[in-house]
């Protein structure tokens, strides 16, 4: 038999193919109906990423989707299928089991601004290709933050709770009733995807009307209880959350998959912290995320029965333990493992060989470029530097709680009891901008920490919230901060005076010498004794009569030059220098005596080379849950959220500004996320909180692209509110026909039956009603008298251009809305004015519709 009979031809030049299977055959679907998944179909998604940095983990991905109606039949051709396709196309993609309403981060960042559930199957998923259809009656169930899906409901109240969205969708009007308990967050990603349905479904021709308050909705109330009925009793109580905790997640158990005979033998190898070497590329690895997810790793000399059987194995292993039959299930490949798989290991090197890559990101250059870091924000991210750290400087000292400015003739002289402030100010393309560095000796004390932070937050409000703030570390200070001392950054033991100096020197003392360059040399102060010196570094030995400085056989040129210049911090004038193997015996005496030291050469620390991951944060049930945004960019960033990203070597925190009180939880989540990665992270991993609007360059070149004006034209969710609602004539009139509809109807009749929904069928399907739910049940047409015919050419959209453009509110015709003046061209004449349809105009973010509009004369 032909495998590869019957597939389907694949276009690698579209990021994003879907099909519907049935019967072996997998069916194409247009792009217009991406989003949409009817319950009783299984579906194939294929994702080829278009360009280099949007493919962040180095392969596609391939998804089948199961819905919650689906029968076995077809769930069976779906999994074929899939597996067909999987063999043609190799194993660069990753293969991905996805259920309805548990999809993975990856499977919902391909769908703006959400996912819809429809009833139905495959004869209703191909005729809803349709568009500009005004036949619908649906409810549709609203959830979820950074992810929303809409679920089609039963027509009644009781589908209703306080906890979510609802949209009462009756083709020419939709109307969004936002439970009491829902955040602002939730109500703007809401509304987003109802105008993403009136566009993509309704051509911009429809009305949407919101309720956030009932009682100052009574209008569309109204209209609601002519569809659902009156409401008896209370309604039902917020749903909750269903999310996996960062703390569940964390839990992760590597298993060797392997057959013995005819027996298949699943051996437990470990737990957190997982390394890579566990993987042998011959065998087969089954990775347990506390039971949330089933990874399946395939070694490239693995054999192809046992690549085959992978995902089969994988649903066995969620039967045995017991786990949700919707338990996702990704396979992944030798070479072409996803991101999210990859952090589940302390390190993570793509070295084909399997050599460890050292040093993460390529070595910095002697000089830096600062014109480069300027132009090119990525390689600042990758550098870890905004510039070379020739701004302005000034420091404070933690003392009594309050901060006691540094002479500058001592800045860099830190001391590990201490916690200090260090401001830096620099100029990019002629702003000011600002980074306050928080620093915290090992041996400070928690009353100094929280003084640290309640300062940080003072020198803030001061600089009206332009300060990115970094929470550093001592031993794991960035690159700049180093820089900011031009390398001369030296921890003393201790704590400073009351004057923020540091002690003065009146004994033995031992300093470690680190770094080659500016921006990666730092001296810290260790117990003066033998055993502390390495070869391979450089070290300084104060005494009461002399000083070395001592060198390391590994040491080499750029290091002593560093070193010499970080000598003169210490200001001794009798300093001798003396090369290993060539000490002085008062060198020794001073060190209490020879003993055993590392004569290795020291290897870089090693650092992981996955991509970055941004998600978004919150805490619904007081544990921090994150959403992973895969395939991001900055228009991911909401401004009522606060998102973490995540680069391995730092974390940032991005803070929305209107995130409200979820500001004040960033750094502890920040933490949180660290203490409770499964690859043990360290605690000491710089944090930086970086607040919307103050983007520094090592955040925004982690972003395919950046536009620095984006935030100018970020409208609030009451303005969207504003503009998305139609005008008050149409709801006025929606309203005074529902009340002539309920007299017709009779007294007493508070239930919406079936004649209820014959009348708002009927009445939608008139071809004379373009924009107007339509509920009057008699002959007479409103519309058609003298009075209205200006109104009704409005609603008709054929009012002429020099009646609407460069007018004024009052003298537009009656029936116009003044928000929408170009809603009411002719379509031949919005073509000749936009050079687009209406379809393509709303489609268009609204920042870039507004924007045409000013150009054009309609704003």
């Amino acid at each position: 038999m032909d495998t590869n009979q019957d597939l389907p031809a694949i276009d690698s030049h579209r990021a994003l193919q879907i099909w519907i299977t049935e019967n072996l055959k997998m069916l194409l679907l247009p792009e217009r109906a991406h989003g949409n998944f009817f319950e009783e179909c299984c579906y194939i998604i294929l994702h080829v990423p278009q360009s280099p940095k949007a493919n962040r983990g180095g392969s596609s991905d391939l998804h089948y989707w199961i819905g919650k109606e689906a029968s076995v039949e077809t769930q069976g051709a779906a999994v074929t299928c899939v597996q067909r396709l999987q063999e043609v196309l190799g194993d660069q993609t990753v293969l991905h089991r996805e259920s309805q309403g548990h999809e993975s981060d990856c499977f919902h960042s391909y769908f703006h601004p959400g996912v819809i559930y429809r009833k139905g199957g495959r004869a209703s998923a191909l005729k809803h290709v349709e568009t500009n259809v005004y036949n619908v009656q649906r409810l549709l169930h609203i959830r979820g933050r950074k992810h929303v899906s809409a679920t089609e409901v039963t027509l009644s109240w009781n589908s209703f709770n306080k906890g979510d969205i609802f949209l009462l969708d009756l083709g020419k009007v939709m109307i969004q009733w936002n439970g009491p308990k829902t955040s602002i967050s939730e109500k703007s990603r809401a509304l987003a995807l109802t105008c993403s349905l009136k566009d993509r479904e309704r051509g911009g021709r429809a009305q949407i009307g919101v309720v956030d308050d009932e009682n100052k909705a009574m209008d569309l109330v109204h209209i609601m209880e002519v569809v659902l009925g009156c409401r008896s009793g209370s309604l039902s109580a917020a749903v909750p959350s269903d999310s996996v905790s960062q703390q569940q997640k964390a839990n992760v158990r590597l298993y060797h998959v392997f057959e013995k005979g005819t027996d298949l033998v699943v051996q437990e190898l470990a737990t957190r912290p997982l390394t890579q070497d566990l993987l042998q590329e011959e065998g087969c690895y089954l990775l347990d995320q506390g039971g949330f997810k089933i990874y399946m790793w395939q070694g490239r000399k693995s054999s192809p029965q046992d690549k085959k059987a992978a995902l089969s194995r994988a649903v066995g292993f969620i039967q045995a333990k017991g786990y949700p039959s919707c338990t996702n299930v990704e396979v992944v490949s030798d070479g072409a493992e996803s991101t999210a798989f990859q952090q589940l290991f302390q390190t993570w090197s793509k070295e084909p060989d399997g050599k460890k890559h050292r040093g993460g990101h390529k070595r910095m250059q002697a000089k830096l470029d600062v014109s480069k870091l300027h132009t090119q924000p990525e390689l600042a991210a990758q550098l870890r530097m905004v510039d070379d750290g020739s701004g302005h400087v000034e420091v404070w000292c933690i003392q009594d709680l309050q901060r006691q400015p540094v002479d500058p003739k001592h800045h860099g002289q830190l001391c590990s009891g201490n916690c200090y402030l260090a401001l830096y100010t620099y100029k990019k393309l002629g702003h000011v901008r600002y980074i306050l560095y928080l620093w915290q000796g090992h041996q400070a004390t928690i009353e100094d920490t929280k003084a640290l932070n309640c300062n940080a937050e003072e020198m803030d409000l001061m600089y009206h919230g332009a300060l990115v703030q970094a929470h550093v570390t001592m031993g794991r200070e960035p690159p700049h901060f180093l820089a900011i001392f031009q390398g001369q950054l030296v921890v003393f033991q201790g704590s400073a005076d009351n004057r923020g100096k540091r002690p003065p020197i009146s004994s033995t003392r031992l300093f470690h010498m680190q770094g080659a360059d500016s921006h990666d040399t730092r001296t810290l102060e260790v117990p003066a004794r033998a055993s502390s010196l390495m070869s391979s570094d450089i070290f300084f030995l104060v005494t009461t009569d002399v000083s070395y400085l001592w060198f390391g056989k590994g040491c080499n040129g750029d290091q002593r030059e560093m070193a010499r210049m970080v000598v003169t911090v210490f200001a001794r004038n009798n300093t001798e220098t003396v090369l290993e193997g060539r000490e002085p015996p008062h060198f020794w005496e001073a060190l209490g005596g020879r003993a055993p030291y590392p004569s290795n050469k020291r290897l870089p620390e090693e650092v992981s080379s996955t991509q970055p991951r941004l998600f978004e944060c919150s805490s619904p049930s007081g544990c921090l849950v994150l959403t992973e945004v895969v395939f991001f960019d900055q228009e991911d960033l909401n401004k009522y959220d606060v998102m973490l990203l995540d680069t391995c070597q730092e974390i940032f925190l991005w803070l929305g500004e209107e995130a409200g009180e979820q500001k004040k939880e960033a750094v502890a989540w920040g933490r949180e996320y660290l203490r409770t990665h499964p690859a043990e992270r360290s605690l000491d991993t710089p944090i930086i909180l970086v607040k919307q609007g103050h983007e520094p360059a090592t955040f925004t070149g982690w972003f395919v692209t950046w536009d620095p004006y984006k935030w100018m034209n970020n409208q609030s969710y009451e303005e969207v509110v504003e503009g998305s609602l139609g005008p008050a004539s149409a709801i006025s009139e929606i309203t005074a026909e529902v009340h002539n509809f309920q007299l017709i109807r009779g007294p007493g009749d508070n239930k919406a039956g079936p004649s209820t929904l014959l009348a708002f069928k009927s009445s939608q399907e008139s071809p004379e009603n373009d924009l107007e739910l339509g509920l009057g049940v008699d002959d007479k047409n409103p519309s058609k008298s003298p009075s209205n015919r200006c109104s009704s050419s409005a609603a008709n959209g054929s009012l002429p251009r020099e009646r609407l453009m460069h007018q004024a509110v009052e003298d537009l015709p009656q029936g116009v809305d003044p928000a929408r003046k170009e809603f009411y061209l002719s379509d031949s004449d919005f073509q000749d004015i936009f050079g687009k349809s209406k379809e393509e105009f709303y489609s268009m973010a609204k920042w870039k519709q507004q924007q045409e509009k000013k150009k054009l004369g309609f704003f």
